[in-house]
């Protein structure tokens, strides 16, 4: 068991940037990354699509060797998270905002969260804040488009610089020290955000702590090492299109199969 890969799936290559924090923190580890591009943005889609489609996923990635499943997606974590942990039976790190450190780090009591809209209008992403964030101000900020323009037009691109000027002002404006990224795009754009935010306001980024929570349950589990880092990415999509902008993001080339669940 202890061989066989870490499984970690996204709607796209946001993911790539929790792939990176994973590989850092676990490099005797092999990787099966999965992009659904076939279905991006998942942010438009219907909850119970993606819940099904979720499921879907996880199943086949368990029928393919997996040993353990990082959904690298917030959307949806936020939509079929809790579906999954229910239809298999592996170790399962999910992603959600970082609103709880972000209350940690907060001097002001305001805290800025940019995601999709179907992430911050899912009952998860409420209950997070209900649970954690009562007594501070949460200024969510729906970024449509934002995704998809990273990946199809990359994080350098004017359409990109289009969007960050609308999306991250209100966020400025209301006076937050601390902003969530929270959508796996969004740290490939972190700089450009930076740019947009006064000065000392910190990004919060919940790669590294995905890393820590699979090691702990890798190690629970007796399933730490076995591999020798190696990485295979696939795709729902067309394995071209995506090559061609893993190479833009990762800055090599890198192989990319055509995969569907």
């Amino acid at each position: 068991m202890n061989s066989q890969p870490i499984a970690v799936f996204d709607s796209g290559l946001g993911g790539l940037t929790v792939l990176r924090a994973l590989r850092e923190r676990l490099p005797q580890e092999d990787f099966f990354y999965f992009a659904d591009t076939r279905y991006l943005p998942y942010g438009d889609r219907p909850e119970a699509f993606l819940r099904e489609r979720g499921v879907l996923i996880a199943e086949a990635l368990v029928r393919h060797g997996a040993k353990a499943l990082v959904v690298a997606c917030n959307t949806a974590t936020a939509a079929a998270a809790e579906a999954i942990r229910a239809a298999v039976d592996l170790p399962i790190v999910a992603l959600e905002p970082g609103v709880k450190p972000a209350v940690t780090q907060s001097r002001t009591g305001v805290i800025g969260v940019l995601a999709t809209t179907r992430t911050l209008h899912s009952e998860r992403f409420q209950r997070l804040v209900g649970n954690h964030a009562q007594q501070h101000r949460v200024v969510a900020q729906a970024c449509p488009g934002l995704a998809e323009a990273i990946e199809t037009d990359g994080p350098d691109s004017a359409a990109v610089e289009q969007l960050l000027d609308t999306f991250v002002a209100p966020v400025a404006e209301a006076g937050a020290d601390v902003v969530v990224l929270g959508c796996t795009h969004y740290p490939w754009v972190a700089a450009a955000i930076a740019r947009r935010l006064p000065a000392g306001v910190a990004l919060l980024d919940t790669g590294e702590a995905v890393a820590r929570q699979l090691e702990r349950l890798l190690a629970a589990g007796n399933l730490l090492g076995g591999g020798s880092g190696q990485l295979r990415l696939a795709t729902s999509g067309a394995p071209q299109a995506v090559g061609v902008t893993v190479d833009r993001l990762l800055g090599k080339k890198m192989h990319v199969e055509h995969w569907e669940p």
